[in-house]
């Protein structure tokens, strides 16, 4: 008696729910599967022809792709357990085709240190690449592939005659996704950061075109699709970008690239002295002033010939400091590093004034440059 009162009453209770599940289904807006109109896809909007400056940017950015490669780095290591030289993944960069043999520009730091690197080109190849020359006081480098059809070349712009205010054009490969565009301006001109040894790399234009870990060595780009710069860092606490690039302009590039892929180095233009950057700090506290200090004159050099003197060592053994250069063109020069970049300006045969300090005698020199050493 029991036990059959239970099942009527579960009897009940399962057809009570199926008429409140009935009734759900059958409600206007329950949720019912019925075919509806409102359950096609929605007709495409037409829209107006591209305007003209972003179809500008999609054709430079078609036009140049096929110049940018993807560069990925090995480092050597050896297996602890079987002795073994094993090449690893050591990281990534950018870079761009220089001239139709196969030569491709990066920077110097994406290459530093690699036991081999490996390019892949827009069409998908994949080949390994030879190092032909670097500048590390330029942040550049210059490897090659081998290959049928290498790439087509950038065209070549200037970057003396960059106003702040320019459209700028970023492609390479942040973060390792391939081929990527960004936008932006010429932020400011003329930007100095250190590079190796302590000197610096100048006249570096300032971009808020985005720049991030992997763009390294890619290519700025003007709005005609030419190379001013190549992309070499970024200035940012979290080390992503922040607006704030820097690219070596393509007048320095255009300079130094040739002797790279000429020579495998590229040589200063100098005039024939010594100098040391932590001997001539030592010297300008003692001397109270900013230049640089003639430690030695070489001799048969363009310094000898304009009767520059170095540091000399008298009788009695004290040491009679030289001439201090403090200036180059009407620059001032307060370092060596200053010194060497604004001697970076100019080329072997060129003749420049300097103005150098003897005691508290300031005159002015013109010397001839000549071919000098890295």
């Amino acid at each position: 008696m029991t036990y059959a009162s239970r099942r009527h009453g579960s009897t009940w209770a399962l057809v009570a729910v199926v008429l409140l599940v009935v009734a759900y289904w059958t409600l206007p807006g329950s949720g019912q599967r019925s075919a509806r109109s409102d359950a096609t896809p929605r007709p495409v909007d037409r829209r107006s022809p591209i305007p003209a400056d972003e179809q500008a940017t999609i054709e430079l950015f078609d036009r140049s792709r096929g110049s940018v490669a993807y560069i990925t780095t090995q480092a050597r290591v050896v297996d602890p357990w079987t002795r073994n030289m094993l090449d690893i993944p050591r990281g990534t960069g950018s870079g761009f085709a220089w001239d139709e043999r196969g030569h491709i520009v990066t920077n110097y730091h994406v290459v530093a240190g690699a036991a081999g690197a490996r390019v892949r080109l827009s069409d998908g190849r994949t080949v390994a690449a030879s190092l032909v020359g670097v500048s590390p006081d330029h942040d550049l480098a210059v490897i090659k592939v081998d290959v049928p059809r290498p790439p087509p070349p950038l065209p070549i712009g200037s970057s003396h005659d960059l106003r702040v205010g320019q459209k700028t054009f970023a492609i390479g490969n942040p973060f390792g996704l391939d081929w990527t565009l960004t936008t932006g301006i010429v932020s400011a001109l003329d930007r100095s950061l250190p590079a190796s040894e302590g000197r610096l790399v100048e006249h570096l234009i300032q971009t808020d075109a985005a720049i991030n870990p992997g763009n390294s060595g890619g290519p700025l780009l003007d709005s005609a699709g030419r190379l001013i710069g190549v992309n070499t860092a970024i200035f940012s606490p979290s080390g992503a970008s922040a607006g704030v690039g820097f690219a070596v302009p393509v007048d320095t590039v255009n300079r130094v690239v040739p002797q790279l892929i000429a020579r495998g180095k590229y040589s200063r233009p100098a005039f024939g002295i010594d100098v040391d950057e932590d001997v001539n700090r030592v010297l300008m506290e003692s001397l109270g002033r900013e230049g640089v200090a003639v430690l030695r004159v070489r001799p048969g050099s363009a310094a000898a010939a304009a009767g520059l003197e170095g540091i000399r060592t008298l009788s009695d053994g004290t040491i009679r400091p030289g001439d201090v250069i403090v200036g180059v063109e009407g620059h001032p020069v307060e370092s060596v590093a200053r010194l060497l970049s604004r001697l970076d300006d100019y080329a072997v045969g060129d003749t420049i004034r300097l103005k150098v300090m003897r005691g508290r005698q300031e005159r002015e020199v013109a010397v001839r440059l000549q071919a000098g050493t890295q």
